[in-house]
C-alpha cells in the first residue's frame, strides 16, 4: 500500500534521494507561496498612488503574520509530534494529535477574528499608519480577517500532510490557492475596480479553496493519518504538547510582527511613507529568500522526526547535514543576487524611480546578514524536528526579541544617521544569532547525535 511504502521509505530509503523527493515539492510549494504572499503587493504597487497603497497594505502585515504564527503554533508543533508517534508505530496517537489540532485551529480562528475586527483601526494607527495610508490599511485587513478560519485551516493542517511524506499533496495545497489568487487579483483589483479590497478578497477566496482541499484529503482514504470526529476535541495535555513544541515557530513568526511594527514606526519617524513602502518591498523580497529554505527544512523534517523516533541516529545525522548544506548554499546565492542587483528586484513591485533608488540603497544594508542565514534556519528547524522545544524557543527569541527589536531602538541613539541605524539593526542581529545558534547546535550534536550514537 502507498501509506506503508511512505513509512518504509522514511525508515530505509536513501536519505539523499528521499530528501530531494520530499524537499522538491516543498520548495516548489514555498516558491508558489512566495507568489501567494507578494502577488497582492505587485498588483497594488501598480495602482494609482501605488506606493502609498502598498505602504498602507504593508501596515496590515503584522496582523497577517500573527495569524500565520498561530497556525504554525498548532501545525508546526503538532506535525513533528505526529511523525514521532508514527516512528514509534503509534498511528492512533498521531491521529489524536491531528484531531486536537483541528479543534484548536478553529477555536483560535474565531477568537483572533473577533479581537482584530473590533480593534483593527487603533491597532493600525499604533503600527505606524499615517493619514495617507490608514484607509488602505483598513480596507485590506477588514476583508482579510473575514477569511481567518480558511488561513488557519490551510496553513495549520498542511504540516500534517507533509509530515506523512505526502510532499506533492502538500505542494498542491499551496499551489491551488496561489494560482487562484494570481488569477483573481487583476480581475478584482482592476477589472472590478475594487483596489486593495479586491486584493484581500482574492486572498481569502483562494485560502478557502486550499482549506477545503486539505480537509478533504485528511478525511479521505489516501492519507495515513485521518481526521476522525471522535478525535476533534480539545485535550489539554495533547494541545499543550503541540503548543510547547510549536511555540518556537510561533515566536519566529509572531515576533516578525513585532519587528515590522518596530521598524515601521521608526522608519515612519525618520523616513516617512517612502521608508515604510521600502520596508514593504524588502520584507517581500526577504520572503523570496526565506520561504524556499523553509521548503528544504520541511523536506528534511519527516526524515529527521521519524528516524529520531525510531532511534536511527545515523539517518538523522545524514538528514541534518544535507539540510544544512542546502540551506546555506541557497541563502548565499539568493542574497548575493539581491545585493548585486537590488533595483531588479524592487522593480517587481513598483516602477517609481524614487522608491527604487531608496529601496536599493536600503537593501544593501538590510540584507547583509541574510548571506549566512541558512545556518540559522537549518539548525533551528532541526531542533524543532527533534522535538526539542525549549532549545528551539530560546533560539527563536534570541534573534528578534533579545537582539533585533532592542537594536532598532538603541542604535539610532548612538548614530547621526538615524535611518541607517534602524536598517543596520537587522544584519547585526542576524550575524550574532547565526553564530550563537551554530555554537548551540554543535554542542547538542556532539553530545546527542555524534557518530557514537547508533540505533
Amino acid at each position: 500500500m502507498a501509506t506503508e511504502n511512505n513509512q518504509n521509505e522514511l525508515e530505509t530509503g536513501s536519505v539523499g534521494k528521499l530528501l530531494f523527493k520530499l524537499a522538491a515539492p516543498a520548495i516548489v510549494a514555498q516558491l508558489v507561496n512566495v507568489l501567494y504572499n507578494i502577488v497582492d503587493r505587485m498588483f497594488i504597487g501598480r495602482m494609482a498612488n501605488g506606493g502609498v497603497a502598498m505602504a498602507g497594505v504593508g501596515l496590515s502585515f503584522p496582523i497577517i503574520t500573527l495569524i500565520s504564527a498561530f497556525a504554525a503554533l498548532i501545525g508546526m508543533g503538532g506535525g513533528p509530534l505526529a511523525a514521532i508517534k508514527m516512528g514509534e508505530k503509534d498511528n492512533d496517537g498521531a491521529e489524536k494529535i491531528m484531531g486536537n489540532a483541528v479543534a484548536a485551529l478553529v477555536l483560535l480562528a474565531v477568537v483572533i477574528t473577533c479581537i482584530f475586527q473590533i480593534y483593527k483601526e487603533p491597532i493600525l494607527w499604533m503600527f505606524g499608519a499615517s493619514n495617507n495610508t490608514i484607509s488602505y490599511a483598513v480596507d485590506y485587513i477588514q476583508i482579510y480577517l473575514a477569511g481567518t478560519i480558511f488561513v488557519m485551516i490551510a496553513l495549520g493542517l498542511n504540516p500534517f500532510i507533509t509530515t506523512q511524506g505526502f510532499a506533492k499533496t502538500g505542494m498542491i495545497t499551496v499551489a491551488i490557492g496561489a494560482v487562484l489568487n494570481i488569477v483573481l487579483d487583476p480581475i478584482l483589483i482592476f477589472g472590478l475596480g475594487m483596489g486593495v479590497k479586491g486584493a484581500a478578497l482574492a486572498t481569502i477566496i483562494s485560502q478557502g479553496v486550499s482549506a477545503i482541499w486539505v480537509l478533504v484529503f485528511l478525511a479521505g482514504k489516501k492519507t495515513i493519518l485521518r481526521i476522525r470526529m471522535k478525535n476533534v476535541r480539545i485535550n489539554p495535555k495533547i494541545v499543550g504538547g503541540m503548543m510547547a513544541l510549536g511555540v518556537s515557530p510561533f515566536i519566529m513568526q509572531s515576533t516578525e510582527s513585532l519587528v515590522l511594527i518596530s521598524l515601521n514606526t521608526k522608519l515612519q519617524m525618520y523616513g516617512g511613507d517612502i521608508a515604510v513602502a521600502a520596508m514593504t518591498v524588502m520584507s517581500s523580497i526577504m520572503q523570496m529568500i526565506t520561504l524556499p529554505i523553509l521548503g528544504i527544512t520541511q523536506g528534511a523534517q519527516p526524515i529527521t522526526s521519524y528516524n529520531y523516533g525510531a532511534k536511527n541516529f545515523d539517518r538523522v545525522r545524514k538528514s541534518f547535514k544535507l539540510c544544512l548544506i542546502s540551506c546555506l548554499a541557497f541563502t548565499l546565492f539568493a542574497t548575493s543576487a539581491c545585493l548585486m542587483f537590488p533595483a531588479f528586484f524592487v522593480k517587481i513591485f513598483n516602477s517609481d524611480s524614487q522608491l527604487i533608488e531608496f529601496t536599493s540603497w536600503a537593501m544593501r544594508i538590510y540584507f547583509v546578514g541574510m548571506l549566512v542565514f541558512g545556518i540559522q534556519i537549518a539548525c533551528q528547524q532541526t531542533f524543532l524536528a527533534l522535538g526539542k522545544a525549549k532549545i528551539s524557543l530560546i533560539l527563536a527569541m534570541l534573534r528578534k526579541i533579545i537582539l533585533l527589536i532592542p537594536l532598532i531602538f538603541i542604535l539610532p541613539t548612538f548614530m547621526n544617521d538615524k535611518l541607517f541605524a534602524v536598517l543596520l539593526a537587522e544584519p547585526i542581529a542576524d550575524i550574532l544569532a547565526v553564530t550563537s545558534t551554530a555554537i548551540c547546535f554543535y554542542n547538542f550534536y556532539k553530545k546527542n547525535l555524534s557518530e557514537g550514537k547508533t540505533k
